[in-house]
């Protein structure tokens, strides 16, 4: 069920996004929320950092990791505008964070059920609530922008 508080951190993660825009990344964008604070932010950076493991949740989860001294996010909700991959998913999961919110689906590397879905998977040990499509019209929209090949 998507929230007031969801849309606004929607909207910090588009934010984000546009600035992967500006250095010619993939736009995509990712929050962190835990207990009402913004605890993380993060672009993609592939491009920029020449590491192609430099993905929005890989540097908001290490941020939050950081914020709270802990490996553990289980009171954390991951905002991100495009569906994450399979390692961001992976990572998410490690990570024990307990909600993903996601804008625009990722038909080709999307793996919340787009192309495959690590977040309801019975051989895996954790689960991950998961809700789709917030703000996804502005996320698909600057996808569609990006002169990056998406």
């Amino acid at each position: 069920m998507t929230t007031k508080t969801d849309e606004i951190c929607m909207r910090e993660a588009l934010k984000e996004a546009r600035q992967a825009m500006g250095s010619r990344d993939r736009p995509v964008g990712a929050v962190i929320m835990s207990q009402g604070q913004l605890i993380a932010r993060a672009h993609d950076q592939v491009r920029l950092l020449k590491d192609p493991t430099a993905h929005a949740v890989l540097i908001a989860l290490t941020q939050a990791a950081n914020a709270l001294q802990s490996d553990v996010l289980t009171d954390a909700t991951v905002y991100v505008t495009v569906e994450p991959c399979a390692m961001c998913v992976g990572a998410i999961l490690l990570s024990g964070v307990s909600r993903l919110v996601f804008g625009a689906a990722d038909l080709k590397l999307g793996a919340c059920g787009s192309v495959l879905d690590l977040t309801n998977n019975e051989r895996l040990n954790r689960r991950l609530v998961v809700d789709r499509g917030v703000l996804s019209g502005e996320c698909h929209a600057l996808l569609r922008k990006s002169p990056v090949n998406v």
